[in-house]
């Protein structure tokens, strides 16, 4: 199979001890003593804006008192992927609870304009079989993705007691009825058998704690809460002709900016757009998809295809002879590292440790191609320095865009470099304080993410998380994860953990979330069909897959010590592991050693044995 390398410089026109010297000077620069705590907390500081809604209005409705057997708290891609494996598994009692007020997740709240997904859509959209959809291209508009999780909603029939606009406010596991006591903002008393975490990465927004933030008199909103009727335009619309008049400064030059930046430049009087670290931003090709391409397709396409892009994008590494189905910006490092060796015939030849050797050194070329971009684009030379990244490919999230780049020569949007103050300084009446000058604006937008690596109170914003015997799961969690299979831990009977914990990743987030729900589902029903009221995992297997999680861990922190600042990495802040080692925390938890494919394969045939090994089983008057 041919594979075609991109244009990457050679390796003699790379300096790499000077660059890592850049990086890590480049790092330290913008690294700030107080971590996280350079963000408010959403629901101290921002409680009204976090519970608010602009997609949605809140309808009233009865407070409802009831038995479950199932609370799917969330109704993103891990709460609709857990309902449809609960009901494929044959239980049906259950109820996805939701802050947004319908169906979607992060594709609810988030409807920005300039919104696409940044990874392939035929393979991050699950279940395209199964339903028969195609997105429309391969980065598919928000609002697409949007409408595809309520068509699985409505094709699968999962949400008829579905509740939105809820918040819940205190879990509390009761030995003796063994159930989970589920509270809401809304006054709810659910007593559910088993509880399924699917709340999500991308949860509760973040905002800058600046001094004076309360002061602004301008108009102020997050990306995820955009105000359409502040801005001009609509969600499958967005000419923001409002700001026609308007001074606006955007926070961040992230996933969410590089989107939103291009529309802002193109409607707005003036735009700020304040960054402290750039992006990598590579070209979009997003091209529509192509009918003859669907009609070849067979049968198992979707999963051949979410194979192959883990294995470039995670894994490192192609197969011998296979080619990049995906062809992107997250593979271009390995389909750079096939084209190379097949080249030189010694693709199953060469040693693993010189394979990835050669690896890193392709991760610095790919780099220097993006800084090489950034100078072709950009016409103001200042401004593309500015935009220059500094780091190893995978320090921060890679990203795409055709026009983001080219906003930067219009004369009415300007970089603002806070890379010196590590951030903004201060907002005032008037506007914002950056680089110790003064900016008026009419609106501040915070384009400044989410609460991904902070300590777990913030992140999941639950006032109270009690398990058996009243132990908290915050403090249980404070120095790091404890389960079995990533999936379940001690003294929290009957629950399930989805997302980044301590288990296999995979590339494609939404084939993760999948699996674990169906792992959960296959559980519940295990654990019901034999007549068990509780199940939890032993101290003894919790234990061992912890040890065997050390074990067999790839030591990645040389890797991030040349990394900035932000959500992937805590904002380079340490935290202390349970020895009272300092350790970075991972936006990915703690990542199975041995891989996807490892972890898959253990834990399916661990659940196919039927046996629950490792896991507790209770009768109800034990």
């Amino acid at each position: 199979m041919t594979i075609k390398a991109t244009d990457v410089p050679a390796a003699s026109e790379i300096d790499i001890p000077a660059l890592q010297e850049k990086y890590r000077a480049e790092k330290n620069r913008r690294i700030r003593p107080e971590g996280a705590k350079q963000y408010a907390g959403a629901k101290q500081e921002f409680n009204e804006e976090y519970l608010d809604d602009p997609h949605t209005p809140v309808q009233e409705r009865a407070k409802i008192d009831e038995d479950l057997e199932v609370a799917i708290l969330g109704a993103g891609w891990s709460g609709i992927l857990a309902a449809y494996h609960l009901k494929k598994a044959g239980i049906t009692d259950y109820r996805n609870i939701d802050h947004a007020g319908d169906w979607g997740g992060v594709w609810y709240w988030n409807r920005y304009p300039g919104i696409q997904c940044d990874n392939d859509a035929y393979c991050y959209l699950p279940l395209l079989e199964e339903t028969g959809f195609m997105p429309s291209k391969k980065y598919a508009d928000g609002y697409e993705i949007y409408d595809y999780l309520k068509q699985i909603e409505q094709k699968f029939q999962l949400g008829d007691k579905a509740l939105f606009h809820t918040v819940v406010t205190s879990l509390q596991w009761n030995e003796p009825s063994k159930r989970w006591h589920v509270q809401t903002n809304r006054g709810d008393s659910i007593r559910a058998r088993f509880v399924i975490m699917a709340n999500g990465l991308l949860n509760i927004p973040k905002f800058p704690n600046l001094p004076g933030i309360h002061d602004f008199k301008g108009k102020m909103f997050h990306t995820s809460r955009w105000d359409y009727d502040y801005t001009g335009g609509e969600y499958r619309n967005p000419e923001l002709h409002k700001l026609k008049d308007k001074t606006v400064a955007i926070v961040g030059t992230g996933a969410t900016a590089i989107q939103a930046v291009p529309y802002l430049g193109k409607y707005a009087k003036k735009v700020y757009v304040i960054q402290r670290t750039p992006s990598v931003v590579d070209q979009r090709y997003n091209l529509p998809t192509d009918p003859k391409w669907v009609e070849s397709l067979q049968p198992g396409w979707q999963q051949e295809r979410i194979d192959n892009f883990h294995r470039a994008a995670m894994d490192g590494r192609l197969a011998p002879g296979e080619d990049d189905l995906v062809q992107d910006f997250w593979t271009e490092i390995s389909r750079n590292m096939a084209a190379e060796l097949r080249a030189e015939g010694i693709e199953e030849s060469i040693s693993i440790e010189d394979y990835f050797a050669r690896r890193e050194v392709m991760d610095y070329r790919v780099m220097e191609r993006m800084r090489r971009r950034v100078d072709s684009l950009v016409k103001d030379e200042k401004t593309a320095e500015a935009l220059k990244v500094w780091y190893r490919f995978l320090c921060k999230r890679p990203l795409s865009n055709d026009d983001f780049y080219d906003t930067f020569n219009r004369d009415n949007v300007e970089l603002i470099d806070v890379s010196e103050t590590k951030g903004v300084q201060a907002l005032t009446e008037n506007g914002f304080i950056a680089n110790d000058q003064e900016y008026p604006i009419d609106c501040m937008i915070f384009a400044s993410g989410f609460e991904v690596t902070s300590d777990l109170d913030r992140r999941w914003g639950i006032e109270t998380f009690e398990g058996r015997e009243g132990v908290s799961i915050y403090k249980h969690w404070q120095y790091g994860y404890k389960t079995l299979h990533g999936l379940s831990t001690i003294k929290f009977p009957n629950m399930f953990f989805l997302g980044y914990y301590q288990g296999g990743v995979n590339a494609s987030t939404t084939h993760q979330y999948g699996y674990q729900g169906y792992l959960a589902s296959e559980i519940i029903k295990q654990t019901l069909a034999n007549g068990y009221a509780s199940v939890e995992p032993s101290e003894k297997a919790q234990a061992d897959w912890v040890q065997h999680m050390r074990d067999t861990n790839v030591d990645l922190s040389a890797f991030v010590d040349l990394c900035p600042p932000g959500y992937y990495n805590n904002e380079g802040q340490k935290v202390k592991d349970e020895q009272g080692n300092e350790v970075y925390r991972n936006f990915l938890g703690e990542t199975y050693g041995l891989g996807w494919n490892a972890f898959e394969k253990l834990t399916q045939d661990w659940c196919q044995k039927g046996e629950l090994e490792g896991l507790i089983l209770k009768k109800q008057n034990d």
